[in-house]
């Protein structure tokens, strides 16, 4: 996810914020997973913005896509060069308005930014997790999530909001918890892979899986299998973009020199930044990471969950907000209709907006201006029918 450089004191932001953690499972409360399998202890690494008002009624949940983290806005020290994922998006007078609204956002399990996950240590061998670490889905990432809302005292969640894999737990939450929340907003999301979007996270996992570091997944504490997770991240990369975008931003230019050197060495400029944006990933992002939560994207299906995708909104009373964008390839916006159309045959409450704009699945991240009146609007209805 792209970061805007900035300092914590520029007044344009939250400022520093802290992460905090809440464990639970430590007394024969584990999350009993879809697989049937118990996961304990839990730890969920989370963050929170504004104030929660003395009913709590103002909270809301945001949720991050594959890449992201609890980190959506702020800064964690006066070091910091870039504040968190969705910083323009949160905060005060923003579309999630810190001034109105309590934010929650939390790192799914799987995940490798403080929720347990395979980096974590296994109590039963002390040590880490590795491949040992129990398959987990969408819903038991939300079922997390409703431990630490219990945990947070509150009742009903003004809203669930997410993009990407984000959407995908916004829609979890609206279905299978209806009665915690009071709205959805939905970007650049599905209710289910398409063939193509499985194949990516599939061709991923290999690359990750065939690098001789992987060593089965038990790399900890030794090489990692950088180039393979190098790779997958590339492959990703080239998916959250689009043709149009990549043609305004590459063209068929040369990095660094003027003529073709007839070689295989690196000579495009394309070429130079997926080779950055793969490096780049390494540092902050753990393989196994990456192979549990595309596997969990894979295995999201609310149809076959309910039997189809009309009869998943049926029980919910949630308002919904969904948005697309004109060049997402990865969840292309006939997906979000699907949505939008199941949604209308039950005669639920919802907004459909499709964005035209140039930057592909990233759109939900890059798009900020044209988000916020759509959101803020859309918060201060949902908040003004319950005051």
């Amino acid at each position: 996810m792209a970061r805007e450089k900035r300092r914590y004191d520029d007044n344009k932001g939250i400022g520093l914020v802290s992460p905090e953690d809440f464990t639970f499972g430590n007394n024969g409360d584990g999350l009993i997973l879809q697989s049937g399998k118990v996961l304990a202890p839990v730890n969920i690494r989370y963050e929170t913005y504004g104030e929660l008002n003395k009913d709590k009624s103002n909270a809301i949940l945001i949720l991050h896509a594959f890449s992201g983290d609890a980190h959506v806005a702020g800064f964690h020290n006066p070091d910091d060069s870039s504040p968190g994922w969705w910083d323009s998006m949160v905060g005060p007078g923003k579309a999630f308005d810190t001034n109105k609204y309590f934010i929650i956002c939390s790192n799914v399990i799987g995940g490798c930014q403080g929720s347990t996950g395979p980096s974590s240590l296994n109590p039963e061998t002390g040590k880490p997790y590795a491949m040992d670490f129990p398959v987990i889905t969408i819903d038991d990432m939300v079922n997390a999530q409703v431990r630490l809302i219990d945990y947070l005292g509150i009742d009903r969640l003004l809203a669930v909001a997410g993009g990407s894999m984000g959407g995908m737990q916004a829609l979890e939450w609206a279905t299978a918890h209806s009665e915690r929340v009071q709205s959805a907003l939905v970007l650049a999301s599905t209710s289910r892979l398409t063939a193509q979007g499985i194949a990516f996270d599939a061709v991923g996992r290999n690359a990750i899986m065939s690098d001789p570091n992987w060593n089965n997944g038990n790399y900890y504490g030794r090489a990692v299998p950088s180039r393979g997770l190098a790779i997958a991240r590339m492959i990703g990369h080239i998916t959250y973009l689009s043709d149009e975008s990549m043609h305004k931003k590459f063209g068929r230019r040369l990095q660094n020199k003027e003529n073709y050197e007839y070689d295989f060495n690196d000579q495009f400029s394309v070429e130079s930044y997926l080779e950055y944006q793969g490096d780049k990933f390494v540092e902050r992002f753990d393989a196994n990471t990456y192979i549990y939560l595309t596997k969990a994207m894979d295995y999201f299906d609310l149809s076959e969950k309910y039997g189809s995708l009309t009869y998943a909104f049926k029980k919910t009373n949630a308002r919904f907000l969904v948005v697309s964008f004109s060049t997402d390839w990865l969840y292309p916006p006939y997906q979000s209709k699907e949505i939008v159309f199941a949604l209308m045959k039950n005669s639920k409450d919802v907004t459909y907006v499709n964005i035209n704009c140039p930057y592909g699945h990233d759109s939900f991240l890059l798009e900020t201006e044209r988000q916020t009146p759509l959101i803020a609007s859309f918060l201060e209805s949902v908040y003004r029918s319950i005051r």
